[in-house]
């Protein structure tokens, strides 16, 4: 445990930790203090050392408290609506072939490439405010309704505002393998070119990316040309992540796992050798109920496999306007247990510990450590599994980030 501070900026007493350490480990009637953002103590309350001082005490009320939840797939910045696209699959019409009509990711681009800066924050706010009010402290916001420079530039750019102008850490991560845009069509391998010289560079030379994905599918893009956006984003030191095994198996995993991936997304069709290849490169396999709920799948994600293979398993809203336009990460690990059998404790570490680890930043945060930031929620739950089971209704008390109640 590290060195006492002889004096703290505040103490939050009577409350119950769930600390996902080692997967889960609580503290009932405990006490966790903070200094300059980070959890400086923790433990029993009736153990609170001797002599401590802090600046401001609160009291729990006999609260649940959690590290901050933290979204690790979401498509958050983005202009126009496809409603229209969601009447369509109701009567019938398929994801692809809505996609090959101009519709699907295509559709948001031209609305994107249409928004300024200030009006993609504007259209971005409600849905930020809507995943703060439920204890969110981190989140990764892709880019990828651009599909040329300026634009997926300017997503990015509005992703960091974001992060410096409200309290939630932001990872961005750089998604022009998003879909072929229609300037390109017919030139995929082109396009390709594009973003593994041009954009990506540019991009990372403003400073504006910490990861890179792909969306590697039928409708997307080839392995082969997955591997050369991977084979970019490494040379300029960057993790990838992928979208991967959503429509059908392309092989997506395995590569991510070749290329000590992050995390590989969505994984409905995930094959035996994609768990194995995961499980070996410690790649996080990340969930995305929404997804499936939306568009209505019937293949599940290998749950049982994953959990054979010990490969630790995130969840995400994955909000975005096509395929998962939900804002609530609550709705998601309900949705998790729901339609995965996911149990309530998988879920919230779906949402803590494993999450963090899908963004790279379990070091930092994902957890109640000694030593880590400060960011944590407060619910008004019986008991933690409580955050899975409601359908609706947010029990959140208050939000701490980086030690500030917020």
């Amino acid at each position: 445990m590290a060195q006492i501070e002889s004096s703290w900026d505040s103490l939050w007493i009577n409350v119950h930790l769930a600390c996902m350490t080692d997967g889960y480990a609580e503290i009932k009637d405990a006490a966790i203090a903070v200094k300059d953002g980070r959890i400086a103590w923790l433990g029993l309350q009736a153990e609170l050392p001797a002599g401590y001082a802090t600046t401001k005490t609160h009291d729990g009320k006999g609260c649940w408290l959690t590290p901050g939840l933290i979204d690790c797939h979401t498509h958050l910045v983005y202009a126009g609506n496809r409603s229209n696209e969601f009447e369509a699959r109701l009567n019938g019409v398929a994801y692809e072939d809505i996609a090959r009509q101009g519709g699907g990711i295509n559709a948001t681009v031209r609305a994107t490439r249409a928004a300024t800066e200030d009006e993609l924050l504007a259209a971005s706010l409600p849905r930020l405010h809507a995943m703060l009010a439920e204890g969110v402290t981190t989140l990764e916001i892709k880019s990828g309704y651009g599909l040329d420079l300026e634009t997926e530039a300017r997503i990015l750019r509005v992703a960091r505002r974001i992060g410096r102008e409200f309290p939630v850490r932001v990872k961005t991560t750089f998604l022009g393998a998003h879909a072929l845009p229609p300037e390109y069509a017919g030139r995929a391998d082109d396009y390709i070119d594009l973003v593994c010289t041009l954009m990506l560079s540019a991009l990372v030379a403003e400073g504006l990316v910490d990861a890179v994905d792909v969306f590697c599918e039928k409708i997307g893009f080839t392995p082969a040309q997955t591997e050369r956006v991977f084979q970019a984003a490494q040379a300029l030191g960057l993790p990838v992540k992928l979208h991967a095994e959503q429509l059908s198996d392309q092989g997506g995993a395995a590569l991510t796992a070749k290329y000590q991936g992050l995390s590989a997304d969505h994984l409905e069709y995930l094959s035996d050798e994609g768990i194995a290849a995961m499980a070996a490169s410690g790649t996080v396999a990340v969930l995305l109920p929404g997804a499936f709920y939306f568009l209505r799948e019937t293949k599940y994600p290998p749950l049982a496999a994953l959990r054979t293979a010990a490969v630790p398993i995130a969840l995400a809203t994955d909000c975005n306007p096509g395929t998962s336009p939900m804002t609530s990460l609550l709705l998601t690990m309900n949705m998790a247990c729901t339609l995965f059998r996911m149990t309530p404790l998988e879920a919230l570490q779906g949402v803590t510990c494993h999450a963090a680890r899908a963004l790279g930043v379990g070091t930092e945060i994902g957890s109640l450590e000694v030593g880590k930031a400060a960011d944590f929620a407060l619910w008004a739950i019986a008991r933690p599994a409580d955050l899975a089971y409601h359908i609706a209704g947010n029990p959140a008390q208050a939000k701490v980030f980086a030690g500030m109640v917020c």
